[in-house]
């Protein structure tokens, strides 16, 4: 079958490698009929995150239709079913999962004792990532094999657009899930720092939770104009202060939820002295991230808000204030996403024709165009958003 394939630093292929078949009973196999390229994809791409080796295939957006069970996936799918899958895998049984915290489900990491040592604990195993969360290959491809498929699944209609259903896979949930921790309350005010894929979901989320006024900080036009079509109030900061913005919308408040949908690769500015000494600091290895997003939040947070982090950190972050955090009484929620505790009642939203998420969808193209088109997402070129592959 064709695949994406990483090869190395920017090094991302179209290669022909072998079909998967069924290893373990709870195995299931999909033909893949719909994938897509994602910003924690990039992290990849860029090889910021440790743990991938050449021969990795790529992608944890994915859908399709199965056909192949194993002996026992015991009913729960069958072939020729429609299912979107989960970015993250999980078993459904283990306290974590039992606790509806399936991104930490304690069974799937196959190479589990990695994410021992880095983590302290394990998390779940994810699809087409680092060998931290397992090295399960990932579904820009033809084909994909689900482990654990009677549980890491999606069921989903006939008669819906991929286009409207494959975001369940991550982006959507990823963007209601930094909401929802939020608690929002009818007056207030949620900012929101990162108007990508997950960014535009999570705008729409806060709206639909009932946020008073939702703030988005970005500086390309393209998801600027997205932004507001989805009822956000912007801030270009490359234009703007965010920190005089945010006191003229929240008159000298702050906003009460802030949301971070960039994490570590903030933008890089000669105006904003930190994060060039956290490039630097990168590129002699004395720091992995650019946390300048979560700085900001933390200054511009009303006392006793909450500040949401979906966007992904791979390990050591330098320079949080830790005194403004902890004297303003702020929380903290962070946390890839449990997929499969939201994804019932975003189907449902989908279906009652509340929300299209396939409004982020910019770039549609073969799966060979794939290599491609991770530099155009990348350069942003062409004012790409959403990448979207067809097998």
């Amino acid at each position: 079958m064709k695949a994406l394939v990483w090869h190395g630093k920017e090094d991302i292929r179209c290669d022909t490698v072998t079909d998967p078949e069924i290893q373990d009973p709870r195995d299931a196999i999909i033909k893949v009929t719909s994938c897509a390229i994602c910003g924690s994809d990039l992290h990849l791409f860029h090889n910021f995150i440790p743990g991938m080796l050449p021969g990795d295939i790529m992608g944890h957006e994915t859908m399709g239709e199965v056909v192949e069970v194993g002996s026992g996936v015991d009913g729960k799918l069958k072939k020729g079913d429609r299912i979107v899958v989960p970015f993250t895998i999980i078993c459904g049984e283990c306290d974590q999962c039992k606790r509806g915290n399936f991104s930490v489900c304690e069974t799937t990491n196959r190479k589990r004792h990695l994410a021992d040592k880095v983590f302290g604990h394990t998390t779940a195993g994810l699809f087409g990532y680092t060998h931290l969360t397992g090295g399960y290959p990932g579904g820009q491809a033809e084909y994909l094999r689900v482990p654990f498929a009677d549980a890491t699944h999606i069921k989903v209609p006939a008669g819906i657009p991929d286009e409207q259903l494959l975001f369940l896979s991550d982006i959507f949930p990823t963007g209601w899930q930094a909401a929802a921790q939020c608690d929002i309350e009818p007056t207030d005010t949620v900012a929101i720092w990162g108007c990508g894929p997950v960014g535009q979901m999570a705008i729409r989320s806060a709206i639909l939770l009932g946020a008073n006024q939702v703030i988005a900080i970005d500086c390309l036009p393209e998801r600027l104009s997205m932004a507001e079509a989805g009822g956000a109030t912007t801030i270009n900061f490359e234009t703007e202060s965010v920190l005089e913005r945010l006191q003229e919308l929240t008159d000298g408040k702050g906003p009460e939820k802030c949301i971070d949908c960039v994490g570590m690769e903030s933008h890089v500015m000669a105006s904003l002295p930190d994060t060039l000494l956290d490039r630097a600091k990168q590129m002699v290895m004395a720091e992995s991230d650019r946390p300048h997003v979560l700085r900001e939040m933390i200054y511009v947070c009303r006392p006793g808000g909450i500040i949401s982090v979906p966007g992904v950190y791979s390990g050591l972050s330098d320079m949080l204030p830790m005194g403004a955090f902890m004297n303003k009484g702020l929380t903290m929620r962070t946390g890839q996403t449990h997929v499969n505790r939201w994804t019932d009642d975003l189907l449902r939203r989908i279906e009652d024709g509340e929300i299209d998420p396939s409004f982020v969808i910019t770039h549609t193209v073969p799966l060979e165009q794939g290599p491609e088109m991770y530099q155009v997402f990348r350069d942003k070129r062409d004012s790409c958003v959403k990448v979207v592959l067809k097998p």
